[in-house]
């Protein structure tokens, strides 16, 4: 098992210690077939909505974002990267509220769908989407949580 940093560089909404979040993330990864470093990285609402604006030319924070690192054809690399997930503590905590969520399976959700995003998967087809809300209710159910794409009222705190 490769690395995982978390960095949390925000005190703007709680989230989870980062002995919890690199627990569901390893435990994510280990049924994996492809292996590497990772960032997980909690920011306030200002930086994802730079980062929102800047990489998906959208307005106003998200909840989640990856990104993958694509090795240069030209760079060999001592250990293989995934990539860095980046998680906006307010927007997640504001979902969970709004949605009728458990705060602490939203912020796995969001580990989880950003794993997911690094390993290849999106949802950018109906076909694509099935695939990835499969995966992603699967390592969710493991981490003890239920399937986040349905039945939201049983995650009720």
């Amino acid at each position: 098992m490769h690395p995982i940093s978390i960095q949390i560089a925000t005190d703007e909404a709680p989230s989870p210690k980062k002995a919890v979040l690199r627990r569901w993330a390893t435990r994510v990864l280990k049924t994996q077939p492809k292996q590497g470093e990772m960032t997980i990285r909690i920011v306030d609402i200002n930086e994802m909505t730079i980062l929102n604006k800047t990489f998906r030319k959208k307005e106003g924070p998200t909840n989640v974002l990856s990104f993958p690192y694509i090795v240069p054809a030209d760079v060999a690399l001592f250990s293989p990267v995934l990539g860095d997930i980046v998680i906006c503590a307010k927007v997640v905590e504001k979902e969970a509220k709004e949605q009728h969520i458990m705060w602490e399976a939203h912020w796995a959700h969001m580990v989880v769908h950003g794993i997911y995003h690094l390993l290849g998967y999106d949802h950018e087809t109906d076909h694509d989407a099935i695939c990835m809300e499969k995966q992603e209710s699967d390592s969710m159910q493991s981490l003890g949580f239920n399937n986040p794409y349905i039945n939201r009222e049983n995650d009720i705190s």
